[in-house]
């Protein structure tokens, strides 16, 4: 039998702990655990769910990575690389690659009787996944590309559409300032709207056979490649290797041809995304510093109550380890009290706002209309057996005080 098992039990069970002075202290240090395993979860939720939902709809703009042709050239007008590439196929069969499209990109003047907007078109081909456009279309539909025909629709945001004071089935003229100026008429098929304003208002999806034609370019000539990848947080990896198979390759004038990455393309987004985890991790410290200094307090209480406990025990000859091994004991079932009620509080108001999404944001400053949830199991186990161990290890240092207390000094003091 685990005598020191038996005896924490008792004293932190509810008949035993009914009329001690000790239990509005030890309900406040178990409120206290609970109030920072909720808080945690909410942060680490809100502020992965905020990431995951930015970063997802910059890639949707953009893919994970591009490989282009490799000149110091950071406009949208580039030089053409060939899309009849040898290392092609292999790249599409490389592990975490989930699909690989052609796209052109041209900058442009959206105009109209009345308004005008620069913009800049991207050109897609049949290959083009449509899967993030579709999930923010808010009237009309997508593009469909013909291999036998240019189609004159194109897909606009509803930022553009607004200043154009234009709708679904309205046509614009769009200007290309080149050498001679060029000129070509559009017709709006669907309207999407992302909230990410800094990229809603400047992309305009096409045909990509236009792009071409404006260009100059052969039927072969392509601004480069958009590779969409499995895992985001594995993009530095995949860049290294899909580097590795092209990096040795040339592009249709003899120039090299290089992989970029979204985050260098938009450096600041990500710096942003980055920072908001520095306010995880000073929230997640300051929580377990609480919840740790409020169960600290409310063991000692607990162990000052108990001293003729500890006295007797000592008397009939346990070890001041094994004393202290009691009050590990109901720190431990005190605190896993306190982290059951903290999940329970913490995942249901989790629950709530990612199904019934209670609390709203200002789309134009935060990019999102509602506060974004990510519950991962990873992350609730991480965090539940970090803060049961790093609180148990504080638990060790006030349980030692039992070592300070002698059998004679609690029969003097009776």
């Amino acid at each position: 039998m685990n005598t020191e098992l038996y005896l924490a039990k008792r004293i932190v069970s509810k008949k035993h702990a009914k009329h001690t002075f000790s239990r509005p202290i030890v309900a406040v240090a178990i409120g206290g655990i609970a109030l920072g395993i909720a808080v945690m979860i909410l942060s680490i939720a809100i502020v992965t769910g905020f990431k995951n939902e930015i970063t997802n709809k910059v890639v949707g703009f953009g893919s994970h990575l591009q490989i282009v042709n490799f000149d110091n050239n950071t406009s949208y007008e580039t030089y053409p690389i060939s899309k009849s590439q040898t290392w092609l196929s292999e790249l599409k069969q490389i592990e975490g690659v989930e699909s690989v499209n052609m796209f052109i990109t041209k900058a442009g003047i959206a105009k109209t009787d009345e308004d005008l907007q620069g913009v800049i078109f991207k050109g897609i081909d049949n290959d083009f996944d449509w899967k993030f456009f579709k999930q923010y279309l808010t009237e009309g539909d997508t593009l469909l590309i013909s291999d036998s025909s240019r189609n004159n629709g194109v897909v606009v945001s509803a930022s553009i559409a607004n200043a154009l004071k234009l709708n679904v089935g309205d046509s614009f003229s769009a200007y290309f300032i080149q050498e001679p100026p060029r000129m070509r008429k559009f017709t709006i098929i669907g309207i999407y709207e992302t909230k990410l304003e800094d990229l809603d208002k400047i992309f305009v999806l096409c045909d990509i056979k236009h792009l071409r034609k404006l260009n100059d370019w052969k039927d072969d000539e392509i601004t480069g490649f958009e590779v969409k990848i499995q895992d985001f947080s594995k993009i530095m990896d995949m860049e290294i290797k899909v580097s590795r198979l092209v990096g040795n390759y040339l592009s249709a004038d003899g120039g090299m041809i290089k992989v970029k990455s979204i985050v260098e393309d938009y450096p600041g987004i990500f710096d942003w995304l980055s920072l908001l985890d520095i306010n995880v991790w000073v929230i997640l410290i300051l929580m377990l510093s609480v919840a740790g200094f409020n169960m600290i307090s409310g063991l000692l209480v607990i162990i000052l109550e108990r001293v003729n406990m500890i006295g007797i025990l000592k008397s009939i000859g346990a070890s001041n380890v094994k004393v202290a091994k009691v009050f590990i004991y109901v720190a431990g079932f005190l605190i896993s009290r306190g982290m059951i009620i903290g999940n329970i509080i913490g995942i249901g108001l989790c629950l709530l706002q990612k199904y019934f999404g209670i609390i709203t944001l200002d789309a134009d400053s935060y990019y999102v209309s509602v506060v974004p949830i990510n519950l991962d199991l990873i992350h609730l186990l991480l965090l539940n057996i970090g803060s049961l161990v790093i609180t148990l290890i504080m638990m060790i240092l006030p349980s030692m005080l039992v070592s300070k207390i002698s059998p004679a000094e609690t029969i003097r003091f009776n």
